[in-house]
C-alpha cells in the first residue's frame, strides 16, 4: 500500500489537481485504497504548492463522483433479478431479502446515499444498490456529489492544515473505519444467527 500512496503522490505533483481527482475515482472503486490516506495526503501536498486546495477539493470530487457513477451503473447491470438469483444460491439468504433492501431503499435512499458518502467502508459501497435500485440518475449524483464534497474537504483541509503531520488524519480516519467495520460485522451475525434459529424452529 506504501507504494501506491508514493506512485499516487508522484501522479498529484506531475499532473496537479487532476491527479487528485484519478486518485479519488481509484479508491472509490476500489475500496482497498482507503480515502483516509489518499485525502490527507492530497491535502497535504496541495499545501507544498503543487496545487490550489480548492482545485483539490473540486477534482476530489469530481473523482469521487466517476467511481460511484462506475459503481451505479455496475449495480444497474447487476439488476434485482440476478441479484434475488444470487441471493436464492447464498445459505440463509431469499429472493424476499432482496425485495425488503429494495423497500427499505425506496424509502430512504436518498438519506443513505447522502450519508454513506461520509460512512468509511458504506461510502463506495453504497453505489452499487442504488444502481441496482435504478435511483434516478441526476438524484444520485446530486446527493454523491454533496456527500463526496463534504467528506473530501474535511479530509484534504485537514491535510492541508497539518501539512507533515497528515497521518494523524489517516490515523484517527482509520480508528473510526475500524469501528464501522466491526459494527457491520455484528450486524453480520446478527442477521445469520437470527436467520439460522428461525430454520431451525420451523
Amino acid at each position: 500500500m506504501s507504494s501506491l500512496l508514493d506512485w499516487l503522490v508522484g501522479l498529484m505533483r506531475a499532473v496537479g489537481a487532476p491527479g487528485v481527482g484519478f486518485a479519488t475515482a481509484l479508491e472509490t472503486v476500489f475500496p482497498p485504497v482507503p480515502s483516509e490516506a489518499v485525502l490527507p495526503l492530497a491535502g497535504y501536498t496541495a499545501s507544498q504548492g503543487h496545487y490550489g486546495l480548492v482545485a483539490a477539493i473540486a477534482w476530489a470530487t469530481a473523482g469521487s463522483l466517476v467511481g460511484a457513477l462506475v459503481l451505479y451503473h455496475a449495480g444497474a447491470r447487476l439488476g434485482p433479478q440476478r441479484l434475488s438469483a444470487v441471493a436464492e444460491r447464498v445459505p440463509l439468504l431469499h429472493a424476499r431479502d432482496v425485495e425488503r433492501a429494495m423497500e427499505w431503499f425506496d424509502r430512504h435512499g436518498r438519506t443513505a446515499v447522502l450519508l454513506g458518502r461520509l460512512v468509511p467502508g458504506v461510502r463506495s459501497l453504497i453505489s452499487i444498490p442504488a444502481g441496482v435500485n435504478r435511483m434516478p440518475l441526476l438524484q444520485f449524483a446530486g446527493y454523491t456529489t454533496a456527500g463526496s464534497l463534504l467528506w473530501n474537504g474535511l479530509l484534504i483541509g485537514a491535510g492541508y492544515e497539518l501539512g507533515a503531520q497528515w497521518h494523524v488524519v489517516e490515523a484517527r480516519a482509520g480508528e473510526i473505519s475500524n469501528v464501522v467495520y466491526v459494527l457491520l460485522a455484528l450486524v453480520v451475525v446478527w442477521f445469520v444467527v437470527r436467520r439460522w434459529r428461525r430454520r431451525r424452529s420451523a
